[in-house]
């Protein structure tokens, strides 16, 4: 089973990035590739850009690591309540190669922050918007505090009872 994993989010110390890592090597007998967004980095997303340039081949290149995964692991950053620009920078240029970006992979989608909601708002959108873009969500995870509840050192969620509950939701995926 191949994992593709991803923090949306460009920061070079993703807490996003580190938490969707910890998950992806929970899943037992998977091999796990974590994207970096910083390796996507397109211009600004306006069809008069497009039109000028055509489908973009970093945008290309993404939808082909999801293409090669049999299940997503996304745990979104929280910007001001919304994902971040460069993740939904790239999910635009994608969307106009292929409406289905996340081509039906069975995904389980998360989110951090250091706040005490953990991205309860980017989560609620995501998991509302996903399923029209061809993300099958079956499951979701929220780590409100991250710098309370995650071992930065030791890469993994440092709140048995939180830790405990993602395990749960991996062991049932």
């Amino acid at each position: 089973m191949k994992i593709i994993a991803f923090g949306a989010s460009p920061s070079k110390n993703s807490i996003n990035k580190k938490l969707a890592t910890y998950a992806a090597n929970l899943f037992e007998n998977a091999e796990v590739e974590v994207l970096d967004l910083n390796d996507f980095q397109m211009p600004i997303f306006t069809v008069d850009i497009e039109k000028e340039m055509g489908q973009l081949e970093l945008a290309k290149a993404f939808l082909a690591k999801i293409a090669t995964a049999d299940v997503l692991v996304v745990s979104m950053a929280e910007n001001n309540g919304n994902y971040s620009a460069a993740f939904k920078n790239i999910f635009d240029w994608c969307t106009r190669i292929n409406a289905k970006v996340f081509q039906e992979k069975p995904m389980l989608l998360m989110a951090t922050s250091p706040g005490a909601k953990g991205g309860a708002s980017v989560l609620g959108i995501a998991k509302n918007a996903f399923p029209f873009y061809g993300g099958n969500v079956k499951a979701s995870f929220s780590l409100p505090s991250f710098d309370i509840n995650f071992d930065v050192e030791k890469g993994k969620i440092s709140n048995p009872e939180l830790d405990n509950q993602l395990k749960e939701i991996i062991k049932n995926f």
